[in-house]
């Protein structure tokens, strides 16, 4: 049996899985974001540790003797090694710190190096920004499975894979090794650095809630849910709908840099492009939380369908800046369109349209779309959004059974197969080329103002 262990943004699933990727048990522990500035996501590294242990509490592990790792990727932490204590809170991938110095850098250098671009969202400079302000001998960074690994194997092992290595600006997309340049570029000794393994590696022997285990199977999120897909070939591409939405489209063994706009990043059986949608659910939440407008994420369809059209009304939420394929972190949200007769209905709609509109943003600027689009995370259980989407990209859209594709993805890494989660429901496109034209061409003018 194995326990996959899901570390998100805002909280942590444990799923018990046979071999097979049978669903046995599963647990949940919510993990709180800390704000501390405008811009600034931070969580606390000992909450991210204890949403683990009680989320494996939760589930149990009567039977579990392996342990597999999916995490939330580029949020960046900091340690003592002697103590295993952290230096200060962790990163989170959505702040925005850092912007002004990733304007600094070279965009074709990093381009061409590491696939990706300089943005907040990446690693290096948030581990810049730690190193200037907690800078001392015998520190330890990792991105959120590396620390999971040292606190499962007591400090014994300090290792990272090659999905989440290659989100960090500091590895060479072609090597999958730490590149000396670009440490250099961060001033980041590579007495700090975890070792880099393979996907399926074994990762060491560990102790979880006292009971011995193996940690094998280690997959950033998105790259565990193309795992979990059954995304092995070139062309196979899936979208992750959670806190942001991530399109990933497997491209074999080719490394070279991506087209501008998109990201070329490790899979956990070659490479991918990807497109990342920074605030996707994280809208739906900021209209319950911030605004009061829903009661709970799940309101937000029936209210969506309660009404006809969103009445005009779009929502652009660019509330940490804007990713895939515009990579412009000074743009800001924006609702417009608003009249006396808007309500709470139409801003719930136009809150899931923008969701779909930025899948198809990304989905766009493909050199070719996927003839499929498989689909996975908690928002897919929304009927309305994964019709939307089918529509917005006229190809058909198809639900895995099991939202936590992630965690699955991870488990079928640790149990050394390919196996693809099943699918539970397939949207196919229902709108009419000019229709579709019409809300694209509504959004893309939402969205231009939000850029300037």
């Amino acid at each position: 049996m194995i326990l996959a262990i899901d570390q998100g943004t805002t909280g942590t699933t444990c799923l018990v899985v046979d071999d097979e990727l049978n669903v046995h048990r599963r647990g949940y522990a919510e993990l709180p974001q800390h704000f501390p500035q405008p811009g600034w996501v931070e969580h606390d590294p000992e909450e991210i540790w204890q949403s683990v242990l009680a989320a494996a509490k939760q589930a149990g592990l009567d039977g579990v003797d392996t342990v597999a790792i999916t995490n939330q990727r580029e949020t960046t932490l900091v340690w003592d090694r002697a103590s295993g204590t952290p230096v200060a809170p962790a990163i989170v991938w959505q702040d925005r710190r850092t912007a002004a110095r990733c304007r600094e850098l070279d965009a074709e250098l990093i381009r061409a190096r590491t696939g990706l671009v300089p943005d907040p969202y990446f690693s290096a400079t948030k581990l810049e920004w730690l190193l200037r302000e907690h800078a001392r001998d015998g520190l330890a960074f990792g991105t959120v499975d590396s620390w999971l690994v040292w606190k499962l194997t007591g400090g014994d092992v300090h290792a990272t894979d090659i999905t989440n290595a290659s989100r960090t600006l500091l590895v060479s997309l072609q090597s999958l090794e730490w590149d000396d340049e670009l440490l250099a570029l961060f001033g980041v000794d590579r007495a700090l650095l975890p070792e880099i393994r393979r996907s399926d590696a074994s990762f060491g022997a560990g102790e979880l809630l006292g009971r011995a285990v193996e940690i094998r199977g280690i997959a950033g999120d998105q790259q565990a849910a193309l795992y979990g897909q059954g995304c092995h070939h070139a062309g196979e591409g899936k979208a992750t709908y959670g806190t942001g939405s991530f399109v990933l489209v497997h491209t074999g063994d080719d490394a070279s840099p991506p087209p501008h706009g998109l990201l070329k990043t490790a899979a956990a059986d070659g490479y991918a492009l990807e497109g990342a949608v920074l605030v996707s659910g994280a809208a739906i939440q900021w209209l319950r939380d911030g605004l009061g407008v829903l009661g709970d994420a799940a309101e937000s369809e029936a209210l969506a369908r309660s009404v006809e059209s969103s009445g005009g009304v779009y929502f652009v939420p660019a509330l940490t800046g804007l990713g895939s394929p515009w990579w412009d972190s000074d743009a800001r949200g924006l609702i417009s369109g608003l009249t006396r007769g808007t309500t709470r209905a139409h801003l719930a709609r136009a809150a899931l349209e923008a969701i779909a509109h930025q899948v198809a943003d990304v989905v766009d600027a493909l050199p070719e779309s996927p003839a499929v689009l498989r689909a996975d995370g908690g928002a897919t259980a929304n009927a309305f959004l994964m019709q939307l989407q089918a529509d917005l990209l006229g190809v058909p859209v198809e639900v895995a059974a099991e939202r936590e594709t992630t965690a699955l993805g991870a488990a079928a890494l640790a149990a050394g197969h390919g196996a693809r989660v099943a699918v539970g429901a397939t949207f196919e496109p229902q709108l009419g080329p000019d229709e579709r034209a019409s809300l694209r061409e509504g959004w893309r003018a939402a969205l231009n103002r939000s850029r300037t």
